[in-house]
């Protein structure tokens, strides 16, 4: 079987991401993944307004929810798209979506119809991340890979650091539709030269791909998957929202027998097992995501409900999160080659789960609530020492052919880890309250699951590494210290 690695023509190392060859893929997708970025984090911070505005607060939640079950699908359908026609169209397509969406959204005259315009933003914003990886591994060589990651991960420290700031004003001094209208015109720009740079991406030579993998994936039957994945996870969630305990059983239960077999359907086999490397990434990368995002979806309403903070401040330590995850992805992409991926995973969800337990400590009244900023950084810090090593494990092993559908399994994971996360943090929260509790106590609760899912993503990790063959160890054996760094 062929591997990513070897398959494809790129240019030596020496001509880097920003060389004239590579340079207007690499701002394309720098630029259409910042301002994927500022809409996610401005979204969150004008959806207040835009409640009040629309008398929709019950169906607050669905807003969030739209966009990333309709992105499950979509990950599917543009990873069978890429396999089977190449990268530029389903980018075409999904960039397209994503601002017919936007449009809806900054025109929408109730939340049902601002909830609609959130799927299909969902649906076109799954063409991204494939599209991106699949151009990464087939253009750039192995030791380029963690630096163009790096790269991305910096795409969001400016969205981070400003966009909630912008947002907020917009929506004060003018309106929130403007936030949703406003980026159409910059996805028009990121889009077309991102465009310009995947025509120089190669493309699968049929020679080279193995048999199995040549053929694209039958969609008959990846597409209902991933339709019944979105549907399951989608009552798992209401489910868990229900007030009614025989309702909240029933959907659960109805929603995991639709969602786990399919999800399984949908990602490496093996994948719910641990069982090998690629799909033991996939999964880590599911698990990591839910660990962090059930805690970073609560951290403002911690500070602001709970400890009295403003909103403000709340912001400031989401940013200090958002820019230590790009130094922490930085610090990997210079050590990757020596120290390997299940290094950097295993470390960066130990520190994932010390920055979640010593974020908690804010909950206590007696600790200074400027306390989460330095906490929940080196939370986000961990994040940045383990996220890009799932996707370059992933490209590393996926065979000639099966790329698309390899990055649209990763992908998947990261999706459905991140809404589960977050969703099954919102039940935790909404139940403490139903309960008469404080929402701090259902959000300890919260963090207590997130930190208990990063250990289990750190006692995973050494599933990453590489197994040497035969050949491979009596070159260990005769090369001492660097031919075994090389094979982690």
């Amino acid at each position: 079987m062929a591997s990513l690695v070897h398959a494809y023509p790129v240019p030596a190392v020496t001509d880097g991401l920003w060389s004239a060859s590579r340079r207007a893929l690499t701002l394309g997708l720098v630029l259409t993944i910042t301002l994927v970025a500022f809409e996610a984090l401005a979204v969150s911070t004008v959806m207040p307004v835009v409640a009040a505005e629309l008398d929709g607060l019950a169906l607050y939640g669905w807003v969030f929810s739209a966009f990333f079950l309709a992105n499950l699908v979509g990950i599917v359908v543009v990873g069978i798209a890429i396999d089977r026609g190449g990268l530029i169209r389903p980018f075409v397509v999904g960039l397209g979506l994503f601002g017919v969406g936007l449009a809806i959204g900054g025109l929408a005259p109730s939340m049902p119809v601002l909830i609609g315009g959130r799927f299909l933003q969902g649906f076109g914003a799954g063409a991204v991340a494939p599209v991106a990886y699949v151009a990464i591994g087939r253009s750039l060589p192995e030791d380029l890979r963690p630096r163009m990651f790096a790269t991305l991960s910096t795409a969001w420290v400016l969205p981070g650091v400003i966009g909630p700031a912008i947002a907020g004003i917009v929506a004060q001094a003018w309106t929130w539709r403007a936030v949703f209208l406003g980026l159409i015109p910059l996805i028009l720009v990121s889009g077309t030269l991102a465009v310009i740079g995947l025509r120089r991406v190669p493309a699968v030579d049929p020679v080279e791909a193995s048999a199995e993998h040549a053929v694209a994936v039958d969609s008959s039957r990846r597409l209902p998957r991933a339709i019944l994945l979105s549907l399951g996870a989608g009552m798992v969630l209401a489910g868990l929202s229900n007030p009614e305990p025989l309702v909240t059983v029933g959907l659960v239960i109805v929603g995991l027998v639709l969602a786990v077999p399919a999800f399984g359907s949908l990602v490496p086999a093996g994948t719910l097992r641990a069982q090998g490397r690629m799909p033991s990434a996939v999964l880590l990368r599911g698990l990591s995501t839910f660990a962090f995002f059930s805690v970073d979806a609560y951290v403002a309403l911690l500070l602001v409900d709970w400890r009295g903070a403003s909103p403000t401040a709340a912001g400031i330590a989401l940013t200090a999160a958002t820019v230590s995850w790009t130094a922490g992805s930085w610090i990997q992409a210079r050590g990757m080659a020596r120290y390997g991926p299940a290094r950097f995973v295993g470390i960066g969800m130990a520190i994932v789960a010390a920055g979640i337990a010593a974020t908690a400590l804010v909950l206590l009244p007696s600790i200074p609530i400027a306390w989460a900023v330095p906490s929940f950084a080196l939370a986000g810090f961990g994040m940045g020492l383990a996220y890009s090593a799932f996707t370059l494990v992933v490209l590393s092993e996926a065979a000639v052919g099966a790329e698309g559908t390899a990055a649209a399994g990763l992908q998947l994971s990261d999706t459905l880890g991140t809404a589960l996360g977050t969703g099954i943090a919102g039940a935790i929260v909404a139940a403490a309250i139903r309960a008469g509790q404080a929402s701090a106590a259902g959000i300890g609760v919260s963090m207590a699951m997130g930190a208990s899912v990063a250990v289990v993503a750190v006692l995973l990790s050494p599933r990453l590494r590489r197994r040497a063959s035969a050949a491979e160890r009596l070159v260990e054996a005769g090369s001492g210290d660097e031919a075994a760094v090389a094979l982690r």
